[in-house]
């Protein structure tokens, strides 16, 4: 069975300490653990201290860094824009800017598979230069793990084909 591995990154308005962040800061941890909860999830991206964080990407320390296993597509939106993560999805503008790529890539993984920091943005960079493939998309132009697009309805996806 392969799983749906996903990563994403926020670019910061302002430094992770600035007072202007705290209402996001202050509730990452816990908006992580509901993540981790819930249905579908099956791994997240942590440092060996527990601060993901910390971790640097594209040499810019305003950027975010996740990177989480799913056991569907399906699970993920469903996190996103169902639980209380959607009430933070929407604020985004306050704490990110707009990202000057897109800023999510997915793509399917081994059961046992657990991607890097590095293997997530080699897929990210990917996305970028080569647009969506069944080797890496987003939720927009999502693909099966078999190997088919996917469309979306309102409430759930539909395999094309």
């Amino acid at each position: 069975m392969k799983l749906l591995a996903q990563t994403n990154l926020a670019w910061m308005r302002y430094p992770l300490d600035d007072p202007r962040m705290a209402p996001m800061r202050d509730e990452i941890d816990r908006i992580n653990r509901l993540g981790d909860a819930s249905p579908g999830c099956v791994w997240r991206f942590e440092t060996p201290d527990g601060d993901a964080t910390a971790v640097r990407v594209l040499d810019d320390p305003r950027i975010l860094f996740n990177l989480t296993i799913w056991r569907s597509i399906d699970d993920l939106r469903h996190y996103v824009y169902r639980t209380e993560h959607a009430d933070f999805f929407r604020r985004r503008r306050e704490w990110f800017i707009r990202p000057p790529q897109p800023p999510v890539a997915m793509w399917w993984v081994a059961e046992s598979e657990r991607p890097s920091v590095s293997d997530a943005m080699e897929r990210l960079e990917r996305l970028w230069r080569e647009g969506p493939s069944p080797e890496v998309f987003s939720l927009a132009d999502a693909w099966d793990a078999d190997g088919r697009p996917v469309s979306w309805t309102r409430r759930s996806p539909r395999t094309n084909g």
